[in-house]
């Protein structure tokens, strides 16, 4: 699609704002509108002008000046505003150099899938994610000098099986127990439904949708595997759909990997795979039905798993749910279908087509333009350095002892060692420029000020239950 026919999409869906979208460092939405008539097809050319200095991670004051250029590619009719509105995602560019701006995760997204080309190892990365989330019905939560608490509470939670609900009829998913049920357990099933149609009327393929093992509403829905950068731009489209959506029927949707004490969190296994002209790369007659290159390539992500977190877990709270007992991939070993393993090769079909690397441990808060990058950009050095992914772990972890375990590398047990780890082993990010060093050093600044030094400095609750009476 062009400007041409986006403005012709436009007028046949009586669009009378244009919505201009793009991301943050982080992977936040931003946006600003637009009268249809104020844009002309050299707007995609020229760009329209924003301050970059209020981006979180972005320009300084002094040189706050930036061009937001859309790309027409990117078009759909937003589904929420009253007004009829055309959305369009936008790439950001430098209005005096003229040269895109390294620190748009678009960018390294669309770098990552010219440098892969170039490589000519393949020419597409298909990704596919899982992503979980809780639909909670209220959230509350406040930190200051003197008080420091959160509550959350769901129709659904465990947790009131005995609440005065005139009449309360049970039906709670238990701890750990909410996995599959029908309903009248499964309360959401018609509100993951309409959230699927939302996705549906943008072009997304929803595959199905469940609700996941933990209590008070945790739920997944599953998209069909896109091209990366397709899927970055769509994975924008998911989350914002999916709140929303639950706005407009008075419920709240979290993608915080650990909101909920003693149950399982939420992950997005994230299935990777390489293609060239057409033909899948990682099917042939090894291990789990997997070519060398394939399992070169989850040997580079097990590699660089814990530099890869600082981007796929990037939040503090994504080590709440890396822990073991509940169903966490902590063990950087690969397996054909133990799920307790952070790289495993799915066995659902043998269709050469089908066989990919599932890579477990990211989760929704990660920036899906940076995370998956970072997971291509380690494969692509698995293949280079034909990086052996070690042997299988095959066996029930739960039935192996501390001392068996203990052989097995682990993920980081902390948002700081994931950006120690980023710190100490980056350079396979940085080839061909996808990563760039400012940007990399940007974003260990960024979580070492403004999340974890903040984190270290304030009370934990718990802290009262341990401590007050020391």
């Amino acid at each position: 699609m062009g400007p041409k026919e986006f403005f012709e999409l436009a007028k046949r869906n009586g669009a009378k704002m244009i919505d201009l979208k793009f991301v943050d460092l982080l992977g936040a939405w931003q946006h600003c509108t637009y009268p249809v008539e104020s844009w002309d097809e050299s707007t995609f050319i020229d760009g329209v002008g924003f301050d970059g200095s209020s981006i979180r991670g972005w320009r300084g004051i002094h040189m706050s000046d930036m061009l937001a250029v859309p790309d027409p590619e990117t078009a759909v009719m937003d589904p929420f505003f009253a007004k009829p509105t055309i959305s369009v995602t936008a790439n950001i560019v430098d209005p005096v150099t003229k040269e895109e701006y390294t620190r748009d995760p678009r960018h390294v997204a669309r770098k990552a899938t010219e440098y892969l080309k170039e490589t000519g190892i393949a020419d597409t990365c298909f990704i596919g994610p899982e992503p979980e989330f809780f639909i909670f019905d209220e959230v509350r939560y406040e930190q200051n000098q003197h008080r420091g608490y959160y509550q959350i509470d769901s129709n659904e939670g465990a947790w009131n099986t005995a609440r005065f609900e005139e009449p309360n009829l049970g039906y709670k998913p238990s701890f750990k127990g909410g996995y599959f049920p029908v309903s009248p357990t499964d309360t959401y099933h018609d509100l993951r439904g309409e959230m699927c149609e939302e996705l549906q009327k943008i072009g997304m393929s929803v595959e199905a949708h469940h609700h996941e093992v933990a209590t008070a509403g945790q739920s997944e829905i599953d998209i069909k595997f896109e091209d990366m950068l397709r899927m970055c731009d769509y994975f924008m489209w998911y989350k914002y759909i999916i709140k929303n959506v639950a706005n407009r029927n008075g419920k709240t949707v979290t993608f915080m990997p650990k909101p909920v004490f003693e149950d399982n969190g939420s992950g997005m296994h994230t299935h990777i795979s390489l293609w060239k002209d057409g033909k899948p790369l990682f099917a042939d007659s090894g291990y789990a039905g997997m070519s060398d290159m394939g399992l070169w390539a989850a040997g580079g992500i097990l590699k660089h798993a814990p530099a890869i977190l600082a981007f796929g877990a990037p939040t503090t709270n994504s080590y709440r749910r890396l822990v073991p007992g509940y169903e966490a991939p902590v063990n950087l070993v690969m397996s054909a279908r133990n799920r307790s393993a952070a790289v495993r090769i799915p066995m659902y079909s043998d269709s050469p087509k089908a066989k990919r690397i599932e890579f477990r441990c990211p989760d929704a808060t990660a920036n899906g333009y940076l995370a998956w990058p970072a997971m291509m950009m380690a494969a692509l050095d698995g293949i280079r350095n034909k990086i052996d992914p070690g042997e299988p772990l095959d066996r029930d972890i739960y039935e192996m002892t501390d001392l068996e375990l203990a052989n097995y590398p682990k993920t980081p047990a902390t948002l700081d060692e994931a950006v120690d780890a980023l710190e100490q082993d980056y350079k396979f990010l940085t080839a061909g420029g996808v990563f760039t060093d400012d940007l990399i050093e940007t974003w260990i600044d960024w979580k070492r000020k403004n999340e974890l030094n903040e984190m270290a400095l304030r009370p934990h609750p718990h802290e009262f239950a341990l401590y007050y009476d020391a």
